[in-house]
Formats: structure tokens, sequence, C-alpha cells
């Protein structure tokens, strides 16, 4: 009989409340940008020589060649508090023309040392604030990008992250001019006391004016919301999915606040944790926000996504070709990603490469003419066999069983994790895979931290992560 279905086919199942879930399963939790986490990264000290082999040896055992792309661009002009990025908050602007001149010569330090040209498939414009940089400087680093190749809107998805107060309809334009045709808009809620709560004022006309212009233009554009901040209750969060769906952005990331000062330092202090929505009232605002959206027509994608039905990310969604990098979700299969700027991180499937975390260290070290990688991971046969596990729960919230790996006892430590997710009926298990059923969907890295050996083999000293729910 199989193991699988043997370990489990005797469980009695038991029925709780959805409060009683929350409080059972509201436990600090990794969000699974990627697996291993970085807090379990082993090369603490990574030379960029062994990274460029690592890289070398995948594009060698592949057939795609192409990569999706990660900028980092980590300056703003205030500090939002509820921010948890590497960024450096500063109004000079003279900053702008340095940093990409480092950026464009990392790119070009990554070429000369890769035998094969590089086809970009996905490029991202991330921060920080990516709209904190003049239209002109932009448009100079993706020029320098695909200077040996052309931008093909069809083949190759171009977006960036914009502040609705620093987004001009320059940028826009000329952004749009040269190939980008998603932008994310950085919401967060529209109410007045949590904008003031963590820094981020901004009034839904001017959201409204940026949005229209970018539509006008031809944009797709994403919305991002965080739920759990500050002085956020169901009234005020239920009039932000309101404004937010009269807008219809094409996506909506729905983010929960991962509060985690002691790993942030001051910046997340501006607020007291008594002015936080607790547990069961936190969970509340997503679910009036998921029942909102459904209603207004828009399919809720993985892990805190929402798409309309005709988005590319929806239909990647129904046909389960979902993917997830440090990006995000993607329709794009991308397995290989650099991340070029400060701290940003490289991942070729077998392999994890960081970028120094500060903005001195970063370009005084591409000014030597290296590589600004200083730490990453190599990923062992058990843990690319995790990794595809959770993937595939992120993306598609099920993962198929390995009948080998079944028979020399491989999963028997990670079925006593799933036993207690079992018995609270959130997912099915089968001779075949595991399932998370819809009631589960909500604790989506509850089950994937079933799998999550690392954590299973070591308790961390001091709190590493924030709360899954």
């Amino acid at each position: 009989m199989n193991v699988i279905f043997y370990a489990f086919q005797k469980l009695e199942i038991c029925s709780m409340n959805t409060n009683e879930l929350i409080k059972k399963y509201n436990v600090p939790g990794p969000r699974y940008t990627s697996y291993p986490t970085v807090p379990f990264w082993k090369n603490q000290t990574l030379k960029a020589a062994d990274w460029l082999e690592k890289l070398s040896q995948k594009r060698l055992q592949t057939t795609n060649t192409s990569f999706g792309i990660y900028i980092h661009l980590p300056f703003c002009e205030s500090l939002c508090t509820f921010c948890g990025c590497h960024k450096r908050i500063t109004k000079n602007h003279q900053i702008e023309t340095p940093y990409i001149d480092s950026v464009l010569q990392e790119w070009a330090l990554y070429q000369s040392e890769l035998t094969t040209p590089i086809a970009i498939k996905e490029l991202h414009l991330g921060g920080g604030t990516p709209t904190f940089f003049a239209p002109e400087e932009l448009v100079r680093l993706t020029k320098g990008l695909f200077e040996q190749q052309q931008i093909d809107p069809a083949q190759c998805d171009l977006s960036f992250e914009a502040h609705p107060g620093s987004t001009s309809l320059v940028h826009l334009l000329a952004l749009f001019e040269v190939g980008y045709r998603r932008v994310s808009f950085g919401i967060q809620d529209y109410d007045p006391i949590v904008q003031k709560a963590i820094h981020r004022v901004q009034s839904f006309d001017m959201v409204k004016s940026v949005h229209l212009k970018a539509k006008e233009l031809g944009y797709s554009v994403n919305h991002d919301l965080v739920y759990g901040l500050p002085f956020q209750n169901l009234k005020g969060f239920a009039s932000t999915i309101e404004q937010t769906i009269e807008l219809s952005p094409e996506r909506i990331a729905l983010y929960g606040y991962a509060h985690v000062p002691w790993v942030k330092g001051t910046g997340q202090r501006g607020y007291d944790e008594h002015n936080l929505p607790k547990d069961a009232e936190k969970r509340a605002l997503y679910e009036m926000a998921y029942d909102k959206l459904l209603a207004a027509g828009y399919i809720a994608i993985g892990m805190d996504h929402f798409a309309l039905p005709k988005d590319p990310l929806s239909l990647a969604f129904d046909h389960k070709i979902l993917h997830r990098n440090f990006m995000g979700y993607t329709h794009r299969q991308t397995d290989d990603m650099l991340g070029l700027g400060m701290s940003a991180i490289s991942d070729c499937w077998t392999a994890f490469a960081q970028n120094d975390k500060t903005v001195e260290g970063y370009q005084a070290q591409i000014a030597k003419g290296e590589l600004a990688v200083f730490k990453g991971h190599f990923l062992n046969e058990e843990e690319l066999i995790i990794r595809r596990h959770i993937l595939d729960l992120m993306c598609h919230f099920e993962t198929k069983w390995s009948t080998e790996l079944q028979h020399i006892g491989f999963y028997l430590p990670i079925f006593n994790k799933l036993e207690g997710l079992l018995q609270d009926e959130l997912i099915e298990i089968s001779e075949e895979k595991l399932v998370i059923l819809p009631k589960g969907t909500p604790f989506v890295r509850n089950v994937c931290m079933a799998f999550d050996l690392d954590l299973h083999r070591q308790t961390p000293d001091k709190p590493l992560f924030s709360a899954t729910i």
C-alpha cells in the first residue's frame, strides 16, 4: 500500500472554526519567494567566481538561454514606516547617474563572463522607488540593457514599480516608448489616518489621475494594497477596496503587513504594536477584501494576488503554468534570474547569490571590475526536491509525490508535519498528490512549512519571519 495513503487513512477528521484555525496557525513563517529561505543560506561569504561557475554550468545544461532581470533602485525621498525593503532615504538626485552607471557596468561584467548571449525575457525595476529616478536615466538604463537585442513586448515583459506621487506623465511616456507595458503603483490604503501612520500620504484623486494616464497610454496596471496596517478597520479598508475596484486595475497584490521591527530596525516603530489589527481582526480584513474582489470579477491567484480573467496571470494560473520568483508571481517561466543593483538577488535554480546590501559597498566593488556578490546558497539534491514541491504549492495549491522517494521514506518527516493540516481539513492527500483545499488556501505558507526541512532541523534563537496569517 502507498506509504502516504497508509500514513493518513485512519486519521480522525475534526472540525475547527476559522478563529480557532487562525489562532492555531498564525505562527512566524517564510513567504517562500525562495527555498531555502535567505536566513538558512549556507554560503555566507560567497565568491563571485563560484557563483559564475554555477551560473555557467546551468546554462550549459539547458537550451533555454533567456533570463529574467530584476534591478534594484533603492532610493526614496521619504521613509514609509511599513516598508521592509533595502532602501536609501535621500533627496539628493545627484546620485542617480553614478548608480545607473554602476548597474550598467555590472550588466557588462555578466555579459563578458557568460559565453552565450543573454536574452532578456522579463525585466522589472523595483525599489525603493524607481520613479525617484529621472525619466531620461531610466531610459538610458533600459537602452543599455537591450543594446545587443531588440525589445519585443510580445516576447518580453518590462515592468516597473511606481510611487503615484513621483510618477509624472513624462515618466509614463518615456518608459512606454522604450517597451514598458506594466506599471505597479504602491497604494497600501486610502484612509488618511492609516496613511499618516505609515508616512505614505497620497489622495485617491492623485492615484486616479496617474492611473488613468497610464491606462490611456496602454499600460496594464497593478495596485499594491496592504492589510494589517496600523489603525486599519473593516469600514476604512472596505472603502479602499471599493475605490480600487472603481479604477479596475488588471492586477491587485493584497499583501499582509509583515511587522518585523527586530529585523528592519526603527523604520517599523512609527506606531505601537497595539495599533495593529490582531489575528482574527487582520484575517477579517483580508476576507472582506477577498469577497469584494471576487464579486467584482477578479480571480484569486496563488497567495495574495488577484487578476482580471483575461490577464496573462489568470490564464497562467488556469493552465497551471504560473511561476514565482523574487519578483513575485509571473506568467513567464524564468528559472534563471539576474539581480542587478544593491542587495539584488540572482537565481539560477541550483544556486542563489546576493549583492552587497549597501550602496557604497556595491558601487565600490563594481568600480573594481568585480561583481558585488557577497553571499548566497548552492542547493543540494534534497533542497532541489523540496524547492519544487514548495513552488508548486505556492503557484498551484498542489504538488505531486515522487513514488521513488515515497518508497525510501523521504517524506516521513513531512507527513508528521502535515498530520494536523489534514485533520483540520485544510489539505487533501491521495496516493498521487497533495491538494490544498479552498478552506486551506489562506494557510498555504503553513503547508509549505511542513515541507521545509530547514525549519524541521533548526530552531532559530530569535524571530526571523512575520506571522503567516
